[in-house]
């Protein structure tokens, strides 16, 4: 008998179902986009029913898809945008207010507020995390303090709260669960990742009765069970779920300490495995659980690159330097070596390990001689540059090296890029033709929890590598071109000064 799972993806901008088989393998998708709202500037929201219908169409699209064999054996799994808070009432089953999205920037004062009381030390030992609205706590609180009569129906037990995978899994099971996983609960900054329970006094520093939290639980858990409103003619388990970062670290099979993972886009998304223990990030930086499953709790560092895919984006568009972003690769390798040109792309400031929000982008080095490739090269390298100074600062925190970087993202498939980044890491990237990494991750922590496999070790059996690509470059050359690359850095940090 053939196992399907549909793997729920909620995103931020849309909700797919996508379905694998019990290799691994996908199989069809359907996608739905949702409303974005913006009530005022800086505030971001979603209709957190809207999400729910669209996910009901969409695994509705998938499971009448034809794919699914009539006697095969179908269960549902989740992964969702991870900070994006939910405030609904459990008698009447709707939302008091809006989802507010990760993005949104309403809860600053709150976490100012906790800052300048001297909590952000005490919170980011306990949680992992920075005291920031985009984490769930501020969203919550906002929502308990500004909508009518919100505080006092909590006070009575009658409101419940969480991310969206919590939300969906209520409204699957028709109240019944009120769950989530603990990668979910390591975002919101009530959550203590070295007890794996909510905190009594985060809770109480955000406000937020306790009884209005899901129960959490490993990702590779049995949740419930459901017909997902009558979708299916009988019941199937709702089993595996994680927050989409941690479901692509799962996805690409990072499972052991050092393996870690970067998703390539407009910005680049870094994670790295460092095994059992909750280490404390460096500055700027976080710790997560990065997912829990086979009666193990494996912790992660992430943090993020601002400007990647931008930068490419913004040499087309704005410069025109190219005419699209596949002529990037054969520019930058028209030439042997990119002339002392380096390029930092501090568009939006610069972020970790130098966290630097005023700096400006710069190019450095030109000469007479600098032509376009230089520049293109530049760019690219400074994709690289970013990324090792990202896992450079993870894995010496951790005292753990970096074992591989296995990678995904539209910029993954530019050969010298790649190169350029296993050369600068002095480390093996593996790249996979993997698709929805995320979601596969959901599936994996799904098939786990029902023993479709029975260890980490037979599931990384199934991934299949479309391309391992060691280091060529010898340390001298990569110290020098490292050094050239801090020497840009310093002179964006003199302009900041300077513009102070």
């Amino acid at each position: 008998m053939k196992n399907y799972i549909i793997a729920i993806d909620q995103s931020t901008s849309a909700t797919k179902a996508v379905l694998f088989n019990d290799r691994c393998e996908l199989i069809y998708r359907s996608t739905i986009t949702h409303e974005q709202y913006y009530p005022a500037p800086g505030w971001v929201e979603h209709d957190a029913e809207e999400i729910y219908a669209n996910t009901l169409r969409a695994v509705r699209q998938t499971a009448g898809s034809g794919h699914i064999e009539p006697d095969a054996v179908c269960s549902i799994a989740i992964t969702n945008q991870r900070e994006t808070a939910v405030v609904w009432n459990k008698e009447t089953g709707k939302p008091v207010y809006n989802a507010v999205v990760w993005q949104c920037r309403r809860g600053a004062d709150i976490c100012a507020d906790l800052i300048d009381r001297g909590y952000a030390g005490a919170i980011k030992r306990k949680s992992g995390l920075v005291v920031d609205p985009y984490f769930s706590a501020s969203g919550i609180k906002w929502i308990l303090d500004h909508v009518e009569g919100a505080r006092a129906l909590a006070a009575e037990g009658k409101l419940l709260g969480g991310t969206i995978d919590s939300w969906l899994l209520w409204k699957f099971t028709g109240g019944k669960v009120h769950a989530t996983d603990y990668t979910n609960a390591s975002r919101t900054l009530l959550f203590n990742i070295h007890k794996l329970d909510w905190d009594d006094e985060l809770l109480a520093l955000f406000t937020v009765p306790r009884s209005m939290m899901p129960e959490p639980r490993p990702c590779d858990s049995v949740f419930g069970e459901s017909t997902i409103e009558d979708i299916f003619p009988k019941p199937v388990a709702i089993a595996g779920m994680l927050g989409d970062s941690h479901g692509a670290l799962a996805g690409q099979m990072c499972f052991d300490p050092g393996m870690g993972k970067s998703t390539y886009g407009t910005g680049s998304s870094v994670m790295v495995n460092i095994g059992r223990k909750a280490a404390a990030a460096p500055d700027g930086l976080v710790t997560s659980v990065g997912f829990a499953a086979c009666g193990k709790v494996h912790y992660a560092f992430e943090g993020n690159v601002h400007c990647t895919g931008a930068t490419i984006k913004w040499l087309e568009e704005q410069l025109q330097l190219i005419g699209s972003p596949l002529e990037v690769e054969s520019l930058a390798t028209s030439i042997p070596d990119n002339g002392g040109v380096y390029f930092v792309p501090s568009f939006a400031g610069l972020g970790a390990p130098w966290w630097d929000p005023q700096a400006k982008a710069l190019i450095y080095g030109m000469t007479l001689g600098t032509g376009k490739a230089h520049i293109v090269r530049a760019a690219l390298e400074a994709i690289a540059y970013q990324v090792k100074d990202l896992v450079d600062l993870m894995t010496r925190q951790a005292g753990i090296p970096l074992k591989e970087l296995r990678v995904d993202g539209g910029p993954a498939k530019n050969h010298f890029l790649m190169q350029f980044q296993s050369d600068m890491l002095g480390a093996t990237i593996n790249r996979s033709g993997i698709e929805e990494a995320s979601a596969l991750g959901a599936a994996i922590m799904n098939g786990l929890a029902r023993g479709l496999w029975k260890s980490t070790e037979e599931v990384a059996a199934l991934r299949k590598t479309e391309q391992i690509i060691s280091p060529r470059m010898d340390g001298k050359s990569r110290t020098r071109l490292h050094q050239g690359w801090l020497e840009a850095i310093g002179r964006t940090a003199e302009q900041s000064v300077k513009a102070m």
